[in-house]
């Protein structure tokens, strides 16, 4: 089966959100679905691998945020066989994703409609919540970037990474950590990427973008920019400076700035940070 992943051409824009066909015990499922406003994208990728989306029964998440989770509901409504597999934190909020929304239309304001889309509930019979395996994968929980992600290890030594695994647009090598609210955490994340490392994952399956075979290169850098955006952000700095210099950190890597930014917006990554120095702070 093809490794690479599906191109949701999200706002029009290659390589900025995937999703991932993935050969299970009980045939192929689709990692992560990106938004309702992509579906048009998800289906024609499918059909160019030859799988109508009629055929998957299964849908594992790796966390409920909108770019990778948005159009489950939409999925499951369209195809109500459909089974979708989420962390027990996450699960809550499938079934009635008001919370969710209120907190994103917040975020996002009048643009909402036009990055994501309808975001409509899943039925209770329709989600199941994962425990240490999942249709013949290891699942495990990943905190950190959300405390509700969870990363599937397949037989095939490749680790579907969601966004436990930072943001990098392939073919580039920039390693970055989206730290949006409210949920980022130092510490947790830390010890997700020891998670990681422990189980020495063949390759890595990104969402934002592309496979990774540089696991251990790959994950220490990312260990490393988190320290360092971490402590940035500890230091004072405002969003303009913080934005700033996560630019040149992406163009002294020779990477294309302006995907980068589309797949983790800086102000958000800003936001996520200042907040966990204003927690720990209290």
């Amino acid at each position: 089966m093809d490794l690479d992943p599906i191109d949701l051409h999200h706002q029009g824009a290659e390589r900025v959100i995937g999703s991932y066909v993935v050969e299970t015990e009980e045939g192929p499922a689709l990692f992560d679905c990106g938004p309702t406003t992509c579906l048009e994208s998800l289906q024609q990728g499918l059909r160019e691998r030859g799988v109508e989306l009629s055929e998957l029964h299964h849908l594992l998440l790796s966390h409920i945020h909108l770019d990778h989770a948005g159009a489950a509901g939409v999925l499951v409504r369209e195809h109500p066989h459909l089974q979708v597999h989420v962390s027990e934190v996450g699960a809550p909020h499938l079934v009635d994703p008001s919370r969710l929304e209120a907190s994103a239309r917040r975020l996002y304001g009048d643009t909402f409609d036009e990055l994501w889309g309808e975001l409509a509930p899943v039925p209770e019979e329709n989600v199941r919540v994962v425990d240490d395996h999942a249709l013949g994968l290891e699942c495990f929980p990943t905190p950190g970037h959300a405390r509700h992600h969870v990363c599937y290890l397949g037989v095939d030594g490749t680790l579907y990474a969601g966004d436990a695994a930072g943001v990098r647009i392939q073919p580039d090598r920039v390693v970055l950590p989206p730290t949006p609210p409210p949920d980022f955490d130092l510490d947790a994340w830390t010890r997700t990427l020891d998670e990681i490392e422990r189980r020495d994952p063949a390759r890595l399956a990104l969402v934002h973008f592309g496979i990774a075979p540089d696991v251990r290169r790959h994950l220490d850098e990312l260990r490393d920019r988190l320290r360092k955006w971490t402590h940035r952000v500890g230091e004072g700095v405002t969003e303009e400076e913080f934005s700033r210099a996560a630019r040149k950190d992406v163009a002294e890597g020779e990477a294309e700035v302006e995907i980068y930014e589309r797949a983790m917006p800086f102000w958000q990554s800003y936001a996520g940070l200042k907040r966990f120095w204003e927690t720990r702070g209290q």
